[in-house]
Order: C-alpha cells, then structure tokens, then sequence
C-alpha cells in the first residue's frame, strides 16, 4: 500500500505505556513564539529533547516505512508537536516537497477524525496532479496510530470544529546527501536534538 498510494497508518504503533508521556512532553512543551511566524489556528509544542519523543521517532515500524519511501540512508531533520485549535487547523490540499526525497509522520496522541482536525491525504493512485477535494481521505483512529506519507502526496489537515484535543508529533525524515541544507537552517525551525544518527532502509 506504501508504494501504491504513497502513505501508510500504522494502527497503535506507540505502545500504550508510552502515550501518556508524549502527551505530558507535549503540554509541557507548547510555545507561544518561535523564531519565525507559525500558522494561526495552532498550538505548537517544542519537543525534540524529551526522551520518550526520541524513542517514538525510532520506532522500528515507523523507520521501516520512511526507508521504503526514501531507499538510500536517511536521518531524522525534525520532530515538533502540532495540534489544531477550536476553528483552526483547516490547511488547503498541498505537498510539503514537491518531487523531494522526504518523509512526514503524524504520530497521533488523541483520537482523530473530521470532527477535531485530523489529516487528509490524496491517494497517489487517484492523484491527477491538481488538488481535489472530491478525491481526499481523511484519516481516522486512536491515539498511538502513526500516518506516514511521501512528502510530495497531497494532503491537509481538517478543521477542528469540535475542539476536542488533537495533539500531534510532526516528524520529518531527510535523506543523509541533503543534511547540509537542514543543518544550516536549524536554529531557524528550533532544532536542538542531536539528529547525527543516520538510518540506512
């Protein structure tokens, strides 16, 4: 499926014991400024030196799915939290690298769906190109499922329109031959783990 529609979601991929903790680094987490401008309609949450967080982003299941997607050695550019507030969080259809070599996960710490914000994503089967709503999914399910995608598949999230918590890791996967480029922008998006560890599919 990874291949074909160019995203997969792993169903409870975080073990239950872990759930708690994320969520804790998250709250403990949320800024209300960054270096450079965020979206209105969001709550962002620095995250990347909780341990826990890190031992997400290594999941094996999660590593194994950005391999399949990148197929070259790869490392881990970014993880921040995201979540959608009441009203907010509606993002048009659009491909965060388009015909870039990357990788998103969503690692969901609430459940989601269309009422609280949760991501659509545009299936690489049905894609022709240009955005279309009439051809969108939108993921659904529990906390601890991770959606992973090609970062050139259409997609957005939905809007939050209940207000129920929707609290995300944002994690990103770069190839190791594009890791100057992240580098010299790491103080820009807040990035203070140590991301030298490379991964190879």
């Amino acid at each position: 499926m990874l291949e074909r529609e160019g995203y997969l979601l792993l169903r409870e991929a975080v073990p239950e014991s872990w759930r708690q903790a994320l969520r804790d680094a998250f709250d403990a987490g949320i800024l209300e400024q960054w270096p450079v401008p965020r979206a209105a309609g969001w709550r962002h949450a620095l995250v990347d030196l909780d341990p826990t967080v890190l031992k997400t982003c290594r999941l094996p299941a999660l590593l194994a799915a950005a391999g399949r997607i990148l197929s070259e050695p790869f490392f881990l550019s970014q993880v921040e939290g995201r979540e959608p507030l009441l009203g907010g969080g509606h993002q048009p259809l659009h491909r965060d690298g388009v015909e870039t070599n990357a990788v998103v996960a969503m690692v969901f710490l609430d459940p989601y769906g269309p009422d609280n914000g949760a991501t659509r994503v545009v299936p690489r089967a049905l894609d022709r190109g240009e955005p279309d709503e009439a051809l969108c999914l939108t993921a659904a399910g529990e906390a601890g499922d991770i959606l992973v995608f090609d970062a050139d598949l259409l997609h957005g999230a939905t809007r939050n329109g209940s207000g129920a918590r929707r609290r995300s890791l944002l994690v990103n996967f770069i190839p190791e031959r594009l890791r100057a480029g992240e580098d010299a922008c790491r103080a820009i998006r807040n990035v203070r783990m140590d991301n030298g560890e490379v991964f190879v599919p």
